[in-house]
């Protein structure tokens, strides 16, 4: 029989997940040599209080050390994800961390990695869940970004590289911690992917669980929004059937209102359980507001979020640090809005029908841009449950790292004439020293962002 012939795509595919795979052993070798060589800024990842429920924690195990080993290494937000996987939510400050990451990493521990818990203990074991969730996550993640990089760019070389980049994108300690970011780009890219291809419902089912993992993933609604916009246009001024136009817009609210379930229910889990059957003298000021939201309250209270708060003279190392990815989505922007400034000016409703989807993939950038902000803490543990030190970093390039047209323009200017080859150094410089910048002090709990 003559040899299976693979399709360019196929082949394609398979190279982005052998670079998927192949960068996660990197980040994971760079974490465990940083940790083993140098000794962590802040020791406090090894206090593992009891949970508040009756619930015993496991003591006796069989391999201690190598179980502590692994309790080590779960630093910064990761704390609080085991935590919740562990407890649930016990206090009103992590309420911030939304539930997707968590009920997976307690399902996997109770289900494949069970067997493990005699072995290492129950938090190591949720540490692990954690980290094979996200790696494996992470794999699927690329997949989707090459899948729809092919359908956008109708180009699989530039797919490819444009995977690759996000592969070894800047804020790759992240995707290989027990962070949210992975599940977040994994549902959000997968959520275009099916978006693109006309499987609206698919689209949000993703984009909900997107909004299950973080609490921008309401952002995605957007796309729904900008879909609806067309379609009522084109059904009011080019095809004169209003009605048309308001099934258009009945169905992209229902839509949009999916997506932004995930949130509103769990505003509504938190509400129930710290103000309902409390007396009024003794609810917290969020619980009073006409409209409680929790997650505000949280931001603002604990991490000092709020309008401007950010734009100080003491943060600017950390905007030099942001400056890389915030100059290459400016670059993006302004070239596409140079290239096809009819496009781009009218927001696409002067594009052709087939590149109306395309141009809200394309538009995505600029409102993920505006929420480049956010506020990190570090844990301290005390008789009142973990305290909120605010410690705040400007982190554009963990929010604008699973952005596709980022990564489909550095993929375009490393094939420019003349200066492709300089650009292709200089991108792959900033990802190799971001990369083991990240890995050196996120694992040794300093911060980056």
């Amino acid at each position: 029989m003559p040899p299976t012939k693979f399709s360019p795509k196929l082949h394609h595919e398979a190279t982005v997940i052998r670079s998927a795979i192949q960068s996660r052993l990197l980040v994971l070798t760079l974490i465990l040599l940083w940790r083993t060589l140098l000794s962590s800024y802040d020791t406090s990842a090894s206090i593992n209080p009891d949970c508040l429920s009756t619930i015993p924690s496991q003591k006796n195990v069989l391999f201690h050390s190598l179980g502590l080993a692994i309790e080590s290494s779960i630093v910064w937000d990761s704390v609080y994800f085991v935590r919740i996987a562990e407890c649930g939510y016990e206090y009103e400050q992590i309420y911030a961390f939304f539930p997707l990451l968590p009920l997976c990493m307690s399902f996997l521990s109770r289900t494949v990695l069970a067997p493990l818990v005699p072995v290492i203990g129950q938090r190591a074991v949720l540490g692990l869940s954690g980290y094979v969730i996200n790696n494996i996550g992470f794999v699927f993640a690329a997949v989707y970004l090459y899948r729809l990089s092919v359908v956008i760019l109708k180009d699989q070389e530039a797919a490819v590289r444009a995977s690759v980049l996000f592969c070894f994108n800047p804020a790759s300690i992240f995707y290989s911690s027990i962070y949210s970011e992975t599940l977040f780009a994994l549902f959000s890219v997968g959520g275009l992917y099916h978006l693109i291809s006309g499987k609206d419902v698919i689209a949000v089912l993703w984009f909900a669980l997107s909004g299950f993992s973080r609490s921008n993933g309401v952002l995605n609604a957007g796309y729904f929004c900008f879909q609806t916009m067309h379609q009522a246009y084109d059904a009011v001024f080019l095809r004169k059937r209003p009605f048309l136009a308001l099934q258009a817009v009945v169905g992209g609210a229902l839509r949009c209102i999916c997506i932004f379930v995930p949130f509103i229910a769990f505003q509504a889990y938190g509400y129930n359980n710290l103000c309902l059957g409390h007396l009024p003298s003794d609810m917290r000021p969020w619980c009073k507001a006409r409209v409680p939201l929790l997650y505000n309250y949280i931001q603002s209270h604990y991490w000092g979020v709020g309008f401007l708060r950010y734009f100080q003279v003491k943060q600017l190392p950390n905007f030099l640090l942001a400056s890389p990815i915030l100059s290459l989505a400016l670059c993006s922007i302004v070239h596409y809005a140079k290239s096809k400034p009819e496009k781009f000016f009218s927001l696409g409703f002067r594009a052709p029908p087939e590149d109306k989807d395309s141009a809200a993939v394309l538009f995505s950038l600029a409102a993920y841009s505006s929420r480049s902000q956010e506020n990190r803490t570090r844990k301290q543990v005390n008789k009142d449950g973990p305290a909120l030190l605010p410690e705040e970093h400007k982190v554009a390039t963990r929010f604008l790292s699973f952005s596709p047209p980022l990564y489909w323009f550095a993929s375009y200017i490393m094939k420019s004439r003349g200066t492709g080859k300089r650009w292709g150094c200089i991108v792959w410089a900033y990802s190799a020293a971001y990369i083991l910048l990240g890995s050196l002090l996120f694992s040794n709990f300093y911060p980056f962002t």
